[in-house]
């Protein structure tokens, strides 16, 4: 019997009614029914602050909250499989990436149904499938004359819904749009939170793009609803937050504080941290940033950030866990391959030194790499012990780094936007480009740099001013370069003209578009 007020607009393939039965219908229909328009409220309020901010109006810690960040309170201790996360690796839910993952040697696994996953109604549900196969054992693939099993030993599996943001038009509840952060949150609890309790483990989730406690608190609102609904303890469902918005690292404390029964750490996540430091104060000429290769965790903001987020967290017994690199194996070019190797390692004994709990890494080959590290550096399980020295304070936290600013990293820019949106429209969330593990982070900061450098009229290093014109000029010629590496056959079904003119009109907008992939979804859904 078909759920009441409930209209599956997707196409249904084999095996897709169990994922979407009726009762999980229904238990999504109340999840959107209560919490849609709070939702609705907190993301009109993310456009207030913007325009707040835009106005000229500084971004500071709020003092409405001071009681809470000077309040002497903790977190609720970690359950017994996440005290230890020194290597985490991190990928799309394809089931070829899911086995691959949590046989890596990983202490974690998140399956990402955000950045690294295009949300195409196929890959949302039938990666719903294979998180439900993992969770039971019984996931499996035969491919190309191998076999793809789960090992007796695999890593524990954390489930990155997505933000709060992006709708989920193929679901309508009375003929409103879910939100995807729900209907990826609802289903995987639905169907594993209680398999994976009786397994010893547990329903365990990072929480994308927040900018404010209050939306921590949707979340907190969302999972004592979700524990009532299936009789499960308070505090069963557990979450780490990724700090990857400038707002969110003014917050810290509070977003801690808001799902204390419920959190385990936060996360530094540096790449959509930069899109986000361009977003927030992209109207202001003194916030220019540099070349975003020159961006790195080594410069004083983003070393603030890391270092602010580790007091943060150890202070109130929750794990600071590390970020990124970009980097992975290149086949076929030993010296370009150790020098990517050394750059992981480098970037892990600097986050280790520094305090952090453990790291990301977006290839299994570089797992031993990442592992090494932590184990010579970090010995016992976490280091909540670590506090370093000092406070952030709004200027540490927002002076922007020096650097170039080159008509090489422009080029970059609208190469590596074009190819990823490009590959994003063909249903790819994480692409390998140019020896980097590039998501939609990565193409944010890109396009986002791009929109910054135009409106303030920055000067590169050849003496060219960056225009519109400029711009245009180098989607042309970065339009020829993609069409002479991929060929012409590729090139003309692979969604490139339609991925230039995605990113003609995100860099061209009078003011700086939220997310790319907000209208690129759109242009999932007209076909």
């Amino acid at each position: 019997m078909a759920v009441a007020g409930v209209e599956i607009r997707g196409a249904m393939r084999e095996g897709w009614a169990e994922i979407l039965s009726d009762p999980a219908l229904l238990f999504l229909a109340n999840l959107h029914r209560q919490y849609e328009p709070t939702r609705q409220s907190l993301l009109r309020a993310r456009a207030e602050r913007a325009r707040w901010w835009r106005a000229g109006n500084p971004i500071d810690f709020a003092p409405e909250t001071a009681a809470i960040r000077a309040g002497d309170w903790t977190v609720r201790p970690a359950p017994a499989d996440l005290l230890d996360r020194r290597v985490e690796i991190t990928g799309p839910c394809s089931a070829k990436m899911i086995i691959n993952a949590l046989n890596s040697g990983a202490k974690c696994f998140m399956a990402c149904l955000e950045d690294a996953t295009a949300p195409t109604w196929e890959n949302i549900i039938e990666g719903q499938v294979n998180l439900r196969d993992a969770v039971a054992g019984t996931i499996a693939l035969e491919e190309k004359g191998k076999s793809y099993r789960l090992n007796a030993e695999t890593a524990v599996l954390i489930c990155r819904p997505r933000g709060w943001h992006l709708p989920e038009a193929h679901i309508l509840v009375d003929g409103e749009e879910m939100a995807g952060a729900l209907v990826d949150f609802g289903l995987y609890a639905f169907h594993n939170a209680r398999a994976l309790v009786a397994k010893g483990t547990g329903p365990y989730f990072y929480l994308p793009k927040l900018e404010h406690y209050l939306e921590a608190r949707l979340w907190r609102n969302v999972f004592v609803t979700a524990e009532s609904v299936l009789g499960l303890p308070l505090g069963t469902i557990r979450a780490t937050v990724l700090i990857e918005t400038l707002p969110a690292a003014f917050m810290a404390d509070e977003i801690l504080h808001e799902l204390r029964d419920h959190i385990v750490g936060l996360n530094c996540g540096r790449w959509d941290y930069i899109f986000s430091y361009i977003k927030t104060l992209g109207h202001d000429p003194a916030k220019i940033l540099p070349d975003r290769a020159s961006v790195t965790m080594a410069v004083p903001f983003m070393a603030e950030y890391a270092k602010h987020v580790i007091r943060t967290c150890h202070r109130r017994g929750a794990h600071a866990m590390g970020g990124m690199s970009a980097f992975i194996p290149v086949k076929d070019d030993e010296r370009k391959n150790e020098a990517a190797f050394a750059a992981v390692r480098a970037d892990k004994e600097r986050e280790a030194s520094l305090g952090h709990d453990g790291t990301w890494v977006a290839h299994p080959g570089l797992v031993p790499v990442a592992m090494e590290v932590f184990d010579r550096l970090m010995p016992a399980a976490n280091q909540l012990h670590v506090l370093p020295e000092g406070e952030a304070t709004a200027e540490a936290l927002t002076t922007p780094s020096a650097g170039p600013r080159t008509a090489a990293g422009l080029a970059m820019n609208v190469n590596v936007a074009i190819g990823y949106i490009a590959a994003w429209l063909r249903g790819q969330g994480a692409v390998p480009l140019h020896n980097l593990m590039e998501d939609a982070a990565t193409a944010e900061i890109s396009r986002a740099q791009l929109w910054q450098w135009r409106h303030h009229g920055v000067v590169l290093d050849d003496g060219g001013t960056v225009t519109a014109e400029r711009i245009a000029a180098e989607i042309t010629r970065q339009l020829e370069l993609w069409k002479a590496e991929v060929g012409d056959n590729f090139f003309a079904s692979g969604m490139y003209r339609e991925a230039a003119t995605i990113l003609a009109d995100l860099v061209m907008a009078a003011e700086l578009p939220d997310f790319l992939t907000t209208p690129a979804y759109r242009r999932f859904m007209a076909g």
